[in-house]
């Protein structure tokens, strides 16, 4: 069997982002949880806030670091196996990424190592604005690359010369018709993802008998955080649909399994698109509401699938699926977080064995929603690579043999393999000893095994 060097790339980049998009939305969001932790401090001076701090924030280096081991490799592929994309894109995306490493990522490395060694040796106002600077940093990191790839969906502030697509208008290009909905939805799932990894890890505590004082403060700030950006991710996700709708209809149309332009539009709860018969079976669907969600008018009009050429039609099931289990698990994100929400107002939170058990084997969903977000937006855009402008076949390098991208794949999933275990180990290191609450005079709580 012939090996396809296009199929092999896309597997390749496919599996390179998806692996490294595992770190930056933790990390993100428990930046942002750290600095409530330390602005809680400052104002109070209470040392135990101090040290909740300090234990999220060990889990929180061991993430980046391997967010920028991750994303790394990531990057040299641009000049490898995308040759022709790169040459397509490079006088759009050199501004933005230049920014990103610049203003960005250097702002937040360089603070977090004031956060990591330097809680004893600095003041802790300078702490604290090492906190910030460090959410920051990472909160304006994600903007650039966001600005990229927003680019890709929705180009703008651009011409063309010569097969390459030439900056015209840099403020164009950045604040693109996808950048704002596309950064809005992406910061808020990392503040859910932040949130629920500390809301899972304290209730383990708390299933445990461990840690009790330390788990109820991070238990309750966590459960709040995560239910104000699970019900604030509904407008957005709304917010950036609208977006869809009117710049990516073709889109739209597969994240609806809708074939046939309609006015009145159906929302699809449930069913199975069938490409080949242009229909989906087994269909339970809203009457009007995607005429309504996408444009505010129960009757208004929805293209469908049938209205665009079939060779421009995104791969369907890997579209629908996706955005059908996002939403569905984005659900499930209000639903938690609301009981939980009632059981803390009814001091009923942390005794109750199954609200803690479903915290924490909570976990990875946020994860498993970001991926899937992500697979539906990348997915839902082809066979454009650059929207309307240059096909992903196009983008492909045609001197890289297929063969050494093979190679490529066997040896990138061998150190992933390797990267994640070492992850997951140093954690469960660092959550089995527990946070040092002894200076809080608290004693010495025993570990707790995960």
């Amino acid at each position: 069997m012939e090996l396809d060097a296009l199929l092999l790339s896309r597997i390749q980049f496919a599996m390179t982002i998806g692996f490294h998009f595992i770190f930056p939305p933790l990390t993100i969001g428990l930046a942002w949880l750290i600095v409530a932790l330390q602005t809680k401090y400052l104002r109070t001076g209470d040392e135990l806030y101090n040290r909740i701090s300090r234990f999220w924030i060990k889990l929180f280096a061991i993430s980046f670091v391997m967010g920028v081991a991750s994303g790394v490799v990531m990057e040299f592929q641009f000049g490898t196996n995308w040759s022709e994309y790169s040459r397509f894109v490079g006088d759009i995306f050199g501004a933005p990424l230049a920014a990103e490493g610049i203003f960005a990522f250097f702002l937040e490395s360089a603070f977090v190592g004031v956060l990591v060694w330097g809680a004893d040796r600095v003041s802790k106002r300078f702490y604290w604005f090492s906190s910030l600077m460090v959410a920051l940093g990472s909160t304006f990191s994600a903007f650039w690359i966001i600005v990229a790839n927003s680019w890709q969906q929705t180009p703008a502030g651009f011409h063309i010369v010569n097969g390459r697509a030439e900056l015209t208008d840099f403020w164009a290009a950045v604040f693109n018709p996808s950048t704002i909905p596309r950064y809005l939805h992406t910061m808020d799932g990392a503040i859910i993802t932040g949130a629920f990894f500390m809301l899972g890890i304290s209730a383990l505590y708390l299933l445990r008998g461990k840690h009790r004082e330390f788990a109820k403060y991070s238990l309750k700030l966590s459960l709040v955080v995560a239910l104000a950006a699970s019900l604030l991710q509904g407008a957005l996700g709304h917010y950036h649909a609208v977006q869809v709708a009117e710049t990516q209809p073709a889109k739209l149309a597969a994240f609806e399994g809708l074939f046939e332009t309609q006015q009145g539009a159906p929302l699809i709860i449930f069913g199975i698109p069938d490409a080949e018969a242009g229909r989906t079976k087994m269909e339970i669907a809203l009457p009007k509401m995607l005429s309504f969600v996408a444009f505010g008018d129960f009757n208004a009009e929805v293209k469908g699938l049938n209205d665009f050429p079939r060779d421009e039609w995104p791969p369907l099931a890997m579209t629908f699926y996706p955005f059908h289990l996002m939403v569905a698990l984005g659900l499930y994100f209000i639903a938690l977080t609301c009981w939980g929400f009632w059981l803390l107002i009814r001091n009923k939170l942390y005794d109750n064995p199954l609200f803690l058990k479903l915290a924490f084997f909570s976990i990875p969903l946020p994860f498993i929603t970001n991926e899937l977000g992500w697979i539906a937006a990348e997915v839902g855009r082809q066979p454009w690579v650059v929207y309307n402008l240059l096909r992903t076949a196009d983008g492909v390098s045609i001197t890289v043999p297929a063969y050494q991208i093979l190679f490529s794949i066997i040896m990138f999933a061998l150190i992933y393999v390797v990267l994640f275990s070492v992850w997951i180990f140093l954690l469960r290191k660092k959550i089995n000893l527990g946070p040092d609450m002894q200076g809080k005079g608290t004693g010495a709580d025993k570990g707790v095994t995960v």
